[in-house]
């Protein structure tokens, strides 16, 4: 499994979608799909049977990365089709009454080309501002990352509105996005720039939206890595923003003979203090967490994690309180209630 895809609440369930090869450990353009797992409380999930897979001419190529959305109690999935002719990414929905059996729309794909010359456009993420829905296009052209930005009033015939946000800081193309409301201002968050150790890397914005663009108040990283990656988020019934994100293994060769590869992260709150973007377990995993662990040093102003392995994790810094996350095969750190967070994988020391 790649990244977490249509992250949603519809009909009393927690909905977690993912990218998914169902035949082998490794990406495959021609299988790649979207599993799908449920929860009632964001710790235990029940694993469905794959909500998407190639099925037309349109996708034969895979149903890649996208979002979700609740319209009128039915649950409407997007994500970047690849056609088997010409593999161009294009956008593509899927509805479904029961957020189990999905049915493609007829008119896909939705959005057939680029504003611009690029083949970069994948990743749709959708969201509601008022009655307008509005969604983002991960880009880039000229070594510079962009989102495109989409509005709709049905959500299935869609208008250009412009670019979103462009940064060079970005990198060459951004992936992943997500955006919502939040507060008296909007989240946006997306991945693909690299971060010190030439990984991928995720950026956290909060700022203001127009209608057309937006503009950062605050950029933060709060997930220091180095493997996680492609995270989403999106609006819990109680108006919390929930994000999970993509445990990956950049420098580490695929194994074929795997039983599975990749995970996801514990779901994680996200809030702005202070002017910085923090990254939290939500509350109903709190009980698993632990303030010690024998690979964590924590002193006044510094924490201390012993990898053994070629990427160094430090954090300097006032240190308040640290908290830890460990499972089979991952440990997550979170100091200063997630200002800092490392997600470091065990395997490493065995």
């Amino acid at each position: 499994m790649n990244d977490p895809n249509g992250l949603v609440w519809f009909r009393g369930k927690y909905h977690a979608f993912f990218q998914h090869n169902p035949h082998a450990s490794e990406p495959g353009e021609t299988v790649m799909s979207w599993g799908h797992a449920v929860s009632r409380d964001l710790v235990h999930w029940e694993e469905l049977p794959i909500a998407l897979a190639p099925e037309y001419e349109y996708d034969k190529r895979g149903c890649w990365s996208g979002t979700a959305i609740v319209k009128d109690d039915v649950l409407y999935v997007f994500y970047t089709c690849i056609s088997a002719k010409d593999r161009r990414q294009r956008q593509a929905v899927a509805i479904s009454e029961d957020g189990i059996h999905f049915k493609k729309y007829g008119g896909n794909p939705i959005l057939r080309e680029p504003p611009e010359d690029t083949p970069d456009f994948r990743d749709p993420a959708v969201t509601k501002v008022g009655d307008t829905y509005y969604m983002l296009l991960a880009s880039g052209k000229d070594g510079v990352g962009k989102a495109h930005l989409y509005r709709s009033e049905d959500l299935l015939k869609w208008d250009y509105a412009g670019v979103f946000m462009e940064n060079a800081g970005l990198g060459a193309v951004i992936e992943c996005p997500s955006f919502s409301k939040f507060g008296d201002g909007y989240l946006f968050m997306c991945s693909g720039s690299e971060d010190e150790n030439g990984l991928g890397a995720t950026r956290f914005f909060y700022g203001d939206f127009d209608g057309k663009s937006f503009v950062p108040r605050i950029g933060s990283r709060p997930e220091k890595g180095p493997y996680f990656y492609a995270p989403q988020f999106f609006k819990a019934p109680d108006g919390r923003i929930i994000l999970i994100g993509w445990f990956s293994r950049w420098d580490k060769p695929v194994d074929p003979n795997a039983r599975w590869n990749g995970c996801l992260t514990i779901p994680r709150e996200i809030t702005v203090k202070d002017a910085k973007i923090c990254s939290f377990p939500v509350k109903e995993a709190r009980h698993l967490l632990t303030h010690t662990h024998e690979l964590v040093r924590v002193t006044k102003n510094r924490v201390t994690i012993d990898t053994g392995w070629r990427h160094p994790v430090a954090y300097h810094g006032d240190v308040e309180d640290v908290v830890i996350l460990e499972d089979d095969m991952l440990l997550e750190v979170f100091i200063n209630g997630g200002e800092a967070v490392y997600s470091l994988h065990l395997k490493e020391q065995t």
